[in-house]
């Protein structure tokens, strides 16, 4: 476990140096466009450096594991080892020069989340966890919240990039949760750090109506190693594949959920 979670770490750094390099220097951004996506949906040769240099650290130290990441590696998800990578969560962020991106890495072990490493190369904090052994920010052991009332919370959102009826579905649930006199919704755009804010107290829970495996794969183990409790917005379980994400404190899990399945696309 703890060559996984060194191997885990290691290669979130090793992203996050290149990262940090076109951070500094610049980089000229893509859309998705062309490839069917959208042209809001930005991408860059930070990306695809990063992703590369991850794919062959992890490959040097264990050369029979698949890989599945954003951007080319394409791993069989029902492999008994599977690396899951976000060589850049936030891509937004990064692109407008925000210091609020992450490197997200997870190992799963015949289909659960086994080890977690989410870096923000900007701010120098990995959040890590492994499982059974509880959840950590630079090395400091942390945990969620204890309100018990959305009363008494922020709860973190996030949009997907489609900008029509999920858009709107999502503003309806921000609207309700207001209804519930909390004390705000906090949009930062990268998935995986709003995951490690739920496991570091900060949010008392967070919703996002589709995220892939690799923006929740890492950050999932953080909430659940520090406590608290991740579900697709219906409650279900979580599966390594396209989804809605809720992720919160335990306690307030119902009392989100219930907002989320009432507006859910």
């Amino acid at each position: 476990m703890n060559e996984l979670l060194e191997a885990a770490t290691s290669a979130a750094q090793v992203g996050g140096d290149i990262l940090m390099r076109y951070f500094r220097d610049g980089v000229q951004m893509r859309d998705k466009s062309e490839s069917g996506g959208k042209s809001y949906d930005l991408v860059s040769d930070a990306d695809i450096e990063s992703e590369g240099a991850i794919a062959a650290y992890l490959r040097e130290r264990f050369p029979t594991h698949e890989l599945l990441g954003e951007e080319e590696l394409a791993g069989n998800v029902e492999a008994e080892h599977l690396w899951v990578i976000d060589p850049l969560d936030g891509t937004n962020n990064f692109a407008h020069q925000i210091p609020h991106f992450a490197v997200s890495i997870a190992y799963y072990h015949c289909g659960v989340a086994t080890v977690g490493a989410i870096l923000n190369p900007a701010r120098d904090e990995m959040f890590a966890a492994a499982v059974g052994q509880g959840a950590f920010r630079n090395g400091e052991q942390v945990s969620v919240c204890d309100s018990d009332t959305l009363a008494r919370t922020l709860i973190g959102c996030g949009f997907y990039y489609d900008r029509g009826e999920m858009m709107r579905r999502t503003l309806a649930a921000i609207e309700e949760f207001f209804t519930n006199d909390i004390h705000g919704i906090r949009r930062f755009g990268t998935a995986a750090l709003d995951l490690c804010q739920v496991g570091c107290g900060q949010f008392g829970g967070f919703f996002e109506y589709q995220l892939s495996p690799w923006d929740f794969a890492a950050g999932v183990l953080f909430v659940r190693e520090a406590g608290g409790k991740v579900t697709d917005g219906r409650g279900a379980a979580l599966t390594l594949e396209k989804t809605s994400v809720v992720a919160s404190n335990g306690n307030l899990h119902d009392k989100i959920i219930e907002i989320t399945s009432r507006h859910h696309p």
